[in-house]
């Protein structure tokens, strides 16, 4: 048992569970740049690991009603038999590292775009809020229960075909690639169920992967063994938080684990990109604060909840009180 490993599939699990992304954008890396794991490998130990990690968070989720069965059962008809054919392309390109780097780097800039978008739409969502409360009403509720929406076939199942390939090749996408459809399909959906969704249909979909690379991939037990260890215990603890984290904060990790995944799949050396996250950390903050003041709402999003809107002026009594029958 290799102890580091261990500890970095425990990290890697708690972003699994918070955010449901980052398993293959963040353990394929590691494994790669920091324990010397070779890429094929690497990616077949990362899918197994992850055939056992996703369960763990997607059955918590089930169980908080933060999951759209629908929107699963349409991704799983495009992703499983794809999944599986992705191995058995990226076993017929043979060890085509060129092929993976054009789609490594593709996902990158998607990932970045991707964070973007749920800056902005946090960012309308905390702008309408604030015309509400000048115009005297209660601020809306910040997508804490489950919207309904109205599901979309055939797009859903296209993104579940090429979810399943990316995976089964490259072993990510399972969270980031179709999190980002689903962002762009289904814009009501709220952060608790965009992550559960995603859980849940991660399952068969990494099961199907994880099948094809045990057969046709270079499995590693040892390392896999190693990963398991923290990574099982992180998604139960991520996943628990998420389902009962604010909206807000469950947001702001997924933009972080949007970021820092895509920076490392375009090729940002890990020193740098430490330093970008720690500047980031500093200055999106106060950036918003000073969004948040400029629309005048307080800087601290906890003290919003203490400011009540302006009272509608008081209902004059009538000037007889009205007979008793």
């Amino acid at each position: 048992m290799d102890l580091a490993l261990a500890l970095g599939g425990l990290i890697v699990g708690i972003v699994v569970g918070l955010t449901g992304m980052g398993g293959g954008a963040l353990m394929t890396p590691m494994l790669v740049l920091f324990f010397g794991v070779q890429p094929l490998a690497a990616v077949s130990s990362d899918l197994v690991a992850s055939a056992f990690m996703k369960p763990i968070g997607g059955f918590v989720h089930l169980r908080s009603g933060t999951v759209n069965m629908g929107l699963v059962k349409l991704l799983m008809l495009g992703s499983v038999p794809s999944a599986f054919a992705g191995v058995l392309i990226i076993k017929a390109l043979g060890d085509s590292e060129t092929v993976q780097h054009r789609v490594e780097i593709a996902l990158g800039a998607a990932l970045l775009v991707a964070a973007g978008s749920l800056a902005l739409k946090a960012y309308l969502n905390m702008a309408a809020r604030s015309r509400r409360r000048r115009s005297g009403l209660p601020a809306e509720a910040s997508a804490e229960g489950q919207p309904e929406v109205m599901l979309r076939p055939v797009p859903t199942v296209l993104v579940g075909v090429l979810g399943g390939i990316i995976v089964g090749m490259t072993s990510v996408g399972s969270g980031s690639l179709i999190i980002i459809a689903l962002l762009a399909l289904y814009p009501r959906l709220n952060a608790n169920q965009l992550v559960g969704t995603d859980l849940v249909q991660a399952v068969p979909l990494v099961a199907s992967a994880a099948l094809g690379h045990l057969l046709f991939g270079d499995f590693h037990l040892d390392v896999t063994f190693s990963l398991l260890l923290g990574a099982v215990p992180g998604v139960y603890l991520g996943a628990r938080y998420s389902s009962i984290a604010p909206g807000g904060f469950v947001r702001r990790a997924l933009s972080l684990v949007l970021v820092a995944s895509g920076l490392k799949l375009l090729g940002v050396d890990t020193i740098v990109l430490g330093y970008l996250l720690l500047a980031g950390c500093v200055v999106a903050p106060l950036v918003w604060a000073g969004l948040r003041r400029r629309h005048g709402l307080p800087a601290l999003a906890r003290l919003e909840a203490g400011r009540a809107p302006a009272a509608a002026p008081p209902v004059e009594p009538d000037s007889e009180p009205a007979p008793r029958p």
